[in-house]
């Protein structure tokens, strides 16, 4: 399933303004730890070094304490080293999906069109760009919140989003042009959206996280319009869950591309890749 639970953002040493003024730091980090936080000094130190008054501070320990995600409380999370807006309501973007960024980037040549599918606050697309700066980018939002997010994030790097329902809202020329599409889905089964820790199931949107009674339901519209799109030697990338990954591949396989299955244990990450035959798309394996 997607990583169940934010991952507690970098603090970067900078906030939105003067630091305000904090209770005694032992105060602060004992609610949040009363409230179940695991990493209650790190939260403690982003959360004062995003306050900008002692109100503002007040406001904002007790949205996380009441189990608001820290990184819609301070507007921000850190992925691929990157500083990513992100709006109370959006999903937040793990750290687990770095390897699927990174899987992508590798078969990202220069030039390249690169779609991003599902973006929410387009973590994924932002990154991909950051390690490949020269390719054309168009991401996809079914959500309106996310998709303001994500045009916050990448209208300033040139990319375009698109706002609607996968590849509905991308533009026709796209066909048989992209290189590169990345589509981290959502894939949680239904049955186990209930077992999700509290923040993610109350504060994130179900429609990023619930993929349907196998969890693989997005994935196979995703996959089953892939070829009409790809280009040539172009990849599909997709993050799953371990246990999924065999079922997810056949999926691939089925509609037509040459499918691969890759796994990084030291973020529990397993990214599904499938290929197009013929050459002429990105490379770089």
């Amino acid at each position: 399933m997607r990583d169940p639970a934010p991952t507690l953002p970098v603090a970067e040493g900078e906030g939105r303004g003067d630091a305000a003024p904090s209770p005694p730091p032992s105060e602060l980090v004992a609610r949040l730890r009363a409230a179940g936080c695991v990493f209650a000094e790190d939260e403690a130190a982003l959360l004062v070094g995003a306050a900008v008054t002692p109100d503002d501070l007040e406001r904002m320990v007790a949205r996380r304490v009441g189990g608001e995600p820290l990184e819609c409380v301070v507007g921000w999370a850190e992925f691929c080293g990157l500083r990513v807006a992100v709006e109370p309501g959006v999903f937040v973007p793990r750290h687990r999906t770095e390897f699927l960024v990174s899987q992508a980037a590798a078969r990202t040549r220069p030039g390249a069109v690169v779609v991003d599918l599902c973006c929410g606050s387009g973590a994924v697309g932002a990154a991909v760009v950051a390690a490949s700066p020269s390719v054309e980018l168009h991401a996809t939002e079914i959500d309106t919140t996310a998709a303001r997010c994500a045009r916050h994030n990448l209208t300033g790097i040139g990319a375009q989003v698109h706002e609607g329902d996968l590849y509905r809202p991308l533009p026709a020329g796209l066909r048989g042009r992209v290189d590169v599409l990345v589509a981290n889905v959502p894939y949680v089964p239904t049955a186990e959206i209930p077992l999700l820790p509290r923040e993610a199931r109350l504060y994130e949107p179900r429609q990023a996280l619930d993929g349907g009674p196998d969890g693989l339901d997005v994935l196979r519209r995703v996959a089953a319009e892939a070829p009409d799109w790809l280009a040539p030697g172009g990849h599909l990338l997709v993050e799953t869950s371990a246990d999924q990954a065999r079922q997810a591949a056949g999926i691939l396989t089925k509609s037509g591309l040459r499918a691969e299955v890759t796994s990084l244990e030291e973020l529990d990450a397993t990214v599904v890749i499938g290929t197009m035959a013929g050459a002429g798309g990105s490379s770089g394996t």
